[in-house]
């Protein structure tokens, strides 16, 4: 059969579905288990926060709205930005066994790696609304195709911060696999998950701006709301910090894959 440019490209599509299948089943043998397992992690989350807030009364300061609507529209899309952050920096790499599969390369791999975060992030995302949309109280999200749009954004500001990870990390394994949890450690507060950035001082507004994740929340949660309007937040700063980090993050990929060595990483 003539290869062409169209068989080529629907080939590497197949092989990154293949390989999100196998992702997805990497926490669990079972897709089922493994869904129910992120699951959990969300739900713990969602109720961590909110027994949080509950107890030193700062309930008021959320938007006026569903307030545990509020609380998993921060915790989504933080979720979606450091699954997918984490999944790409651990994906299969120029040494890995799979390489020396003939149709394999780090594309695919990286690809597949990020399809499948998003897959179980946007599924459970689905579950937990329609699971408190039908069980315990009817909600509603103003804006519901701009609300897709920015939790994707927060999926591709993951992956882009994940290939810089990814690229860097064979040339010192140890130092940038904990700065790789640093940071997401740090977003649990920097993102701005648990605040309203309409209502921070202006003061305390310069140590979040710089996050990109923290533009995206806000605008998510102000096309979610009708009655918020974000006012110290935009969506074009994370789109440009994600085509600067997507083009370090290949350029670093590329140049470490035509250097690293097996040897490398042995008694590291």
């Amino acid at each position: 059969m003539k290869k062409t440019p169209a068989r080529t490209a629907w080939r590497m599509l197949e092989l990154v579905f293949h390989g999100a299948v196998h992702n997805v089943r990497k926490s669990h043998t079972s897709a089922v288990v493994g869904l129910l397992l992120n699951l959990v992690q969300s739900v713990i989350m969602l109720a961590g926060f909110y027994l949080m807030f509950a107890f030193t009364g700062t309930r008021h300061v959320a938007i006026r709205g569903d307030y545990i609507l509020y609380l998993m529209s921060g915790i989504f899309m933080y979720m979606t930005h450091v699954k997918a952050m984490g999944t790409v920096m651990k994906a299969d790499g120029a040494t890995s066994a799979m390489m020396k599969h003939g149709p394999m390369n780090t594309l695919i791999a990286v690809g597949a790696a990020a399809l499948g975060a998003l897959y179980l992030q946007a599924l459970s995302a689905v579950i937990l609304l329609f699971g408190y949309h039908a069980l315990v109280k009817p909600i509603t999200i103003d804006q519901p195709v701009q609300t897709v749009g920015v939790l994707l954004l927060s999926w591709a500001t993951g992956v882009a911060i994940g290939m810089i990870f990814r690229a860097a990390t064979p040339w010192q394994p140890r130092f940038f696999s904990t700065i790789s949890t640093v940071y997401s450690r740090i977003n649990m507060i920097a993102s701005g998950k648990m605040f309203v950035a309409n209502a921070m001082p202006t003061v305390l507004l310069s140590w979040f701006d710089w996050n990109p994740l923290f533009h995206i929340i806000d605008q998510g949660r102000g096309y979610i709301f009708l009655n918020y309007d974000p006012r110290y937040s935009n969506i074009e700063y994370p789109m440009y910090f994600l085509l600067a980090c997507l083009t370090i993050g290949l350029m670093g990929e590329f140049y470490t894959m035509k250097r690293v060595s097996l040897s490398w990483t042995m008694g590291k």
